[in-house]
């Protein structure tokens, strides 16, 4: 067990506020950590609680923590796996998953998590969103927009993990939920999905005008330039990803890391 009291090593936190954040994004399955390629292809990767002590160790920035089979397995939030990772982390988290309730969200903030991410739920009931930001403030609230292009190229919202889309534009769904109270929006792109070929970067500009809540890039960086360019050409506040902070190598070995603070400051020009 970690000592609550020490601080992390090569700890980012005052660096963070000089440079754009850099998220870990990992994914549950059950009690259990996988890595997805355009949210299907899962493979497993390992014990949450022992990477959040590795992202601990490497100082990362902020770490989001999503369960994807939560809500098409009809499931509430895991909260003493949630309990578990909140104490132990150094760092903010953000949860996502099976947030059905109020009760669910406040349940949430009580373990010790400064952020809940909301995705299905968000495009049910965006008064889910106000309410939620009534209650713990905007900065508790944020907005997951899984997208993924349809047959004639144009970006489509996707709920339930992926598997049924929401009719209407994604511009005018962000501007909602933004106006409804959310603090934040992550735009996940499906099809860059774990592929290391780079953000969406017309997806994410296309978000980011758009709204005045930061928008965090996310699905599809192989490195950190595309980590770079997310923010510098993609207009994104901050540039969240999975498999590059969880694979090594040509056959995707699990290795679980964290650039050090001085090649983001690099990557950054800081």
């Amino acid at each position: 067990m970690l000592d609550a009291d020490a601080k992390p090593a090569g700890s980012a936190r005052t660096a963070r506020i000089h440079r754009p954040r850099v998220i870990p994004v990992l994914l549950l399955k059950g009690d259990l950590l996988y890595k997805s390629v355009q949210f299907k292809d899962h493979k497993y990767v390992g014990d949450p609680r022992i990477a959040v002590k590795i992202f601990n160790d490497k100082g990362c920035d902020e770490l989001v923590l999503l369960d994807i089979t939560a809500t098409n397995e009809g499931r509430r939030p895991n909260f003493q796996l949630i309990e578990e990772i909140a104490s132990e982390a150094f760092m903010p988290v953000a949860y996502g998953g099976g947030v059905h309730t109020q009760e669910d969200f406040a349940q949430i903030i009580r373990l010790g998590v400064e952020k809940v991410v909301l995705c299905t739920r968000a495009a049910e009931d965006t008064s889910f969103i106000a309410e939620a930001s009534r209650v713990h403030g905007a900065q508790s609230v944020v907005v997951c927009m899984d997208v993924k292009k349809n047959w004639i190229g144009k970006p489509q919202l996707m709920t339930h993990a992926g598997t049924k889309s929401v009719s209407g534009s994604i511009t005018d769904f962000a501007k909602k939920v933004a106006a409804a109270g959310a603090g934040e929006i992550i735009v996940n792109s499906i099809d860059r999905d774990g592929t290391f070929k780079g953000y969406d970067i017309p997806l994410i500009k296309q978000v980011a005008s758009a709204v005045d809540v930061p928008v965090i890039a996310c699905g599809g960086a192989g490195n950190l330039d595309h980590v770079v360019e997310a923010i510098r050409q993609g207009g994104a506040s901050a540039a969240a990803a999975g498999s590059i902070f969880v694979f090594q190598g040509p056959h995707r070995a699990v290795l679980i890391t964290f650039p050090e603070e001085a090649k983001l400051r690099t990557a950054f020009g800081h």
